[in-house]
């Protein structure tokens, strides 16, 4: 079974910038359709980001703009590059991993979606 382990995380002020790197092992990225998600004190998981194997990409509207998600096969490596980071971005984030293909014209956004999880990687944005 595939394992992810997130790292990166850490404490910014407004305005700074992330990135996020979520490794995987027992498997090749390449076969994986993958995301971004976050859960914020006292919410629901949210996705962030996402991207199919195929590297098509989907992004929360709150995120657009400011963040980007890409991966490197070579590394076997899933990355979120954050930028313009605000205080609401404050959050615990996980990758995430289903094996593909799952037909999806976008990637999906939503947590259900996805079998395998790292154990997330804090990041705070301070005022």
């Amino acid at each position: 079974q595939v394992q992810l382990v997130e790292s990166g995380g850490g404490s910014v002020q407004a305005g700074g910038s992330l990135r996020l790197s979520c490794t995987v092992s027992g498997d090749r990225i390449s076969v994986y359709d993958m995301g971004w998600f976050r859960r914020a004190p006292g919410k629901e998981r949210e996705g962030v980001a996402a991207i199919t194997y195929t590297g098509r990409t989907n992004y929360a509207d709150h995120v657009k703009g400011r963040f980007t998600i890409s991966s490197d096969r070579d590394e076997n490596t899933l990355y979120l590059q954050m930028n313009g980071l605000k205080p609401a971005d404050t959050a615990v984030y996980y990758c995430a991993a289903e094996r593909a293909p799952r037909g999806w014209i976008l990637p999906s956004l939503q947590p259900y979606e996805y079998n395998s999880w790292g154990q997330g990687t804090q990041v705070t944005v301070s005022s």
